[in-house]
């Protein structure tokens, strides 16, 4: 066991006071800007008044249960919002198991913009979807389709920031994340939620990303960040009584595993652009899935292509249109990595995997 004393210190002194009334109401009525709210301004004061108090109380998880049998503390209360989350997990992972469900592939759409928000018009990431979509299903495999999009498209949709648990120490960094919902910041309706159970249950996963500003889109780069909980996530919060820091760096210190809880699914990726940035977001995207211990599909189906380089925005779609080998490499990728996730769950050996040999690194 690790010497408490020996547990290096925890640094403070960072983060904000709360915020006082007046700036507090500022934002929370902020939420009501439509005049058609005015009728309501009454029942907007009563909430304005149990919102304040919840603030004040950091009422984060207001509805808890104890965590019951097969947790290291029983006794500890959890998050009734965060048990139903890893419930849905567990339920994608015994389908992901369950040798009678046809292999999945989640296909991802990352660009930010659809016709039906400002651009107008949809994303050559959705066209290059359908296009991996038939071809996926034309080999019988499911298809879950997820299309980032719609984090700027649908009320309520949000996926919050990670908050880098993990570098305090890994096991404070649970699996699922458990930093959301916020109930007194008003941090509610997290997107991964429902996303985590999705990686979850497919055997294949297929990113098809546009390139903004050398980067990744904003959605994807939000998804990625807040599946480090998958890369080494504690899935169990009561081990360290919620985010006790002191005790996650005692439970790091004492020998961690980093499980890798979505390790061996098969993976592919096709990036896009019209100038540049199209190679290190592939790259970078392909360091990521490797250290999550996904597998590639090889070569062909991680590719990164510009798409009418240097030419009008205006008039992009009509050079993917003509980018008939582009259409064609889709279908490639699409194709090895639906065959990859079928022949890896029928046959798991005939291909070398992570958990086969040591592993010098386990951070």
């Amino acid at each position: 066991m690790t010497d408490r004393r020996s547990v290096p210190a925890i640094r403070t002194g960072q983060g904000p006071g709360l915020l006082d009334f007046e700036e507090f109401r500022r934002r929370f009525v902020s939420r009501f800007y439509d005049p058609n709210f005015r009728v309501h301004a009454s029942a907007i004061d009563a909430l304005l008044d149990t919102a304040w108090n919840n603030y004040c109380q950091s009422r984060k998880s207001p509805i808890t249960r104890p965590a019951g049998e097969g947790f290291a503390d029983p006794s500890y209360e959890l998050s009734v919002e965060w048990l139903a989350a890893r419930a849905a997990i567990l339920e994608a992972q015994q389908r992901h198991d369950d040798p009678a469900q046809r292999t999945r592939v989640l296909v991802i759409g990352a660009a930010d913009r659809n016709d039906k928000t400002c651009p107008g018009e949809m994303a050559k990431s959705y066209r290059m979807a359908q296009i991996a979509i038939g071809e996926l299903q034309s080999l019988g495999i499911e298809v879950d389709a997820l299309d980032l999009s719609l984090l700027a498209s649908e009320y309520g949709r949000v996926i919050y920031p990670c908050k880098g648990c993990v570098s305090t120490a890994m096991p404070l960094c649970h699996w699922p994340c458990s930093c959301y919902p916020n109930h007194s910041l008003g941090q509610t309706s997290d997107w991964m939620n429902d996303l985590y159970p999705r990686w979850v249950a497919a055997h294949g996963i297929l990113i098809i990303t546009p390139v903004y500003w050398y980067q990744a889109p904003s959605a994807l780069k939000l998804m990625i960040d807040r599946l480090v909980c998958a890369d080494g996530g504690n899935p169990d919060p009561s081990s360290t009584h919620g985010k006790k820091v002191d005790e996650a760096k005692a439970m790091e210190l004492e020998g961690w595993t980093y499980p890798r809880h979505l390790a061996e699914r098969s993976y592919a990726l096709i990036v896009h652009g019209d100038a540049a940035g199209t190679e290190a977001l592939r790259h970078a995207l392909s360091n990521c899935l490797d250290d999550m211990g996904l597998i590639s599909a090889g070569a062909r189906a991680c590719i990164d292509r510009l798409i009418g380089y240097y030419e009008p925005y205006a008039s992009s779609h009509e050079a993917f249109d003509a980018d008939h080998a582009l259409h064609q490499e889709i279908r490639n990728a699409a194709r090895l990595l639906g065959v990859q996730a079928v022949r890896r769950r029928a046959s798991p050996s005939d291909l070398p995997t992570a958990e086969c040999l040591p592993d010098p690194r386990p951070k």
